[in-house]
């Protein structure tokens, strides 16, 4: 299934995306799309329901992140060699684990807006992980089985926060609107093979990134099981699984993002997200 949550920011209702592409209106079967309803049971009583019995959703309005509720946004760095390479970093023996703020999510299409005094915001297309069950201590064999489905995350970083102002990389990952997420919430039955999915992002039309989850350094179920060792991940938390090469960073010379620029980015069977970039505001 696809799922979607639309509408003004902060009164989303809750959607799925019909096998012609169409919205369907779910809000009459469920109060929204959050961890109450990731479980392998819930969806699975989603998955009974005709699409073609729920009303169907007029024009084209706003979607928000496709997941409600989301407790912790946990990203893995470095996950790819050549990523690492063109950072100039070495290949990481393990996950490099940090967090993004909860307060940085927002809807697929929803303006990036520099923060204040931001001269290196850099874009990073991401293959997301939505947990469907509390994991504590799993096994890599077992991992999947806790992960509700997948979609797309434009990891936004602010270098200069990043690396040049000290401490961890959290102030450069969590500022406002630094986690585009969705469009859609794609249920892991869809997804057989999350190691083979394509992922590209444009700025300004022109290709910086093309990648493929299969070169991950670290794959979905390590992943998971790694994270699971430390955390314990609970229904609607979100991991952000690392970018392939052709970020801002990596180029030569360097590039950045700026007001009026506009990224447009997707991950195979998983929907397209497409964002201009603003100038900050209070």
């Amino acid at each position: 299934m696809k799922l979607v949550r639309y509408g003004k920011s902060g009164k989303e209702k809750p959607g799925l995306i019909d096998a012609q592409g169409a919205l369907r209106d779910l809000s009459a079967v469920i109060p929204d799309l959050g961890p109450a309803q990731l479980s392998d049971a819930a969806l699975a009583r989603l998955r009974r329901i005709k699409p073609e019995s729920l009303p169907l959703v007029r024009g084209k309005p706003r979607l928000g992140a496709p997941v409600a509720g989301v407790g912790k946004f946990i990203a893995i760095g470095l996950n790819y060699a050549d990523h690492a390479a063109e950072a100039g970093m070495p290949i990481p023996k393990e996950p490099v684990v940090f967090t993004k703020a909860i307060s940085c999510i927002q809807g697929p299409n929803d303006p990036v807006m520099l923060p204040k005094g931001s001269v290196k915001t850099d874009w990073e297309v991401e293959l997301g992980v939505v947990i469907g069950q509390r994991a504590r201590h799993v096994s890599q064999k077992e991992a999947l089985n806790f992960v509700a489905g997948y979609c797309a995350v434009n990891d936004i970083s602010e270098r200069e926060f990043q690396i040049e102002r000290g401490g961890t990389w959290d102030k450069g990952k969590g500022c406002d609107s630094f986690g585009p997420l969705g469009p859609w919430f794609v249920t892991r039955d869809e997804v057989p093979n999350p190691q083979k999915l394509a992922l590209w992002l444009d700025v300004n039309g022109q290709r910086m990134q093309t990648g493929s989850t299969k070169t991950m350094i670290f794959g979905i179920a390590k992943i998971v099981s790694y994270v699971s060792q430390f955390i314990t991940l609970m229904p609607g938390d979100v991991i952000t699984t690392g970018t392939p090469p052709g970020v801002g960073m990596g180029r030569k010379p360097q590039l950045y993002l700026k007001a009026g620029d506009t990224i447009a980015m997707g991950v195979e069977g998983l929907g397209e997200q497409r964002q201009t970039v603003v100038a900050f505001k209070r």
